[in-house]
């Protein structure tokens, strides 16, 4: 695991964030809660950790001198690659066995029965949200990894948007469909 940031790091990948250290904090604390969610979400066992370690890697790689054109891109990238790790290490197997504790490793292999639930639930939340957001989430991640940054930069180009305000937006909304498929799972396993 991590061995932390040192303040130099941690300055670096502040000044990168925002060159304004008021705003390049509230920035780091946004994206931060952005990365807890995402590890709580996948159930990885210590989010907490795990977006510690997801800092530190990127913060080392603008230590090494890498340029990181979109930050919050790039750290959502390193977070599914620490997220990844999670599924295979003993920490994860460590933390299965313990009662009533949901991990990375139960959400990556749900029964065939639990999947056709989430996908009802995913199918009944989108038919919940207003035509153009549904229509937006959609396209959003329609694209198959090749076509994604081009599928995406059009579409904020017709929307009229930027590309971050883009993904602000699909992030919400993607938040908003969690809740809604998490409470109808809830619903439907009682």
């Amino acid at each position: 695991m991590s061995i932390g940031l040192t303040e130099n790091a941690f300055g670096r990948l502040l000044d990168h964030l925002d060159s304004d250290r008021g705003r390049a904090a509230a920035r780091y604390e946004e994206l931060r809660r952005i990365l807890m969610r995402f590890f709580e979400w996948r159930g990885a066992p210590f989010p907490d950790e795990h977006t510690d370690e997801t800092f530190d890697r990127v913060a080392r790689k603008l230590a090494e001198g890498v340029a990181i054109e979109n930050i919050g891109g790039y750290t959502y990238r390193v977070a599914r690659l620490v997220f990844l790790e999670t599924l295979k290490g003993p920490e994860a197997r460590r933390v299965a066995m313990e009662p009533g504790r949901a991990t990375a490793a139960t959400y990556a292999a749900p029964d065939a029965a639990e999947q056709e639930v989430r996908l009802a639930c995913l199918d009944d939340c989108l038919h919940g949200l207003p035509a153009e957001s549904r229509d937006l989430i959609i396209e959003y991640y329609r694209e198959d990894k090749r076509g994604r940054v081009e599928g995406r930069r059009k579409l904020a180009e017709r929307l009229g948007l930027r590309v971050e305000a883009l993904a602000n937006r699909a992030q919400r909304l993607r938040d908003k469909l969690e809740q809604c498929v998490t409470a109808c799972v809830g619903r439907k396993s009682t």
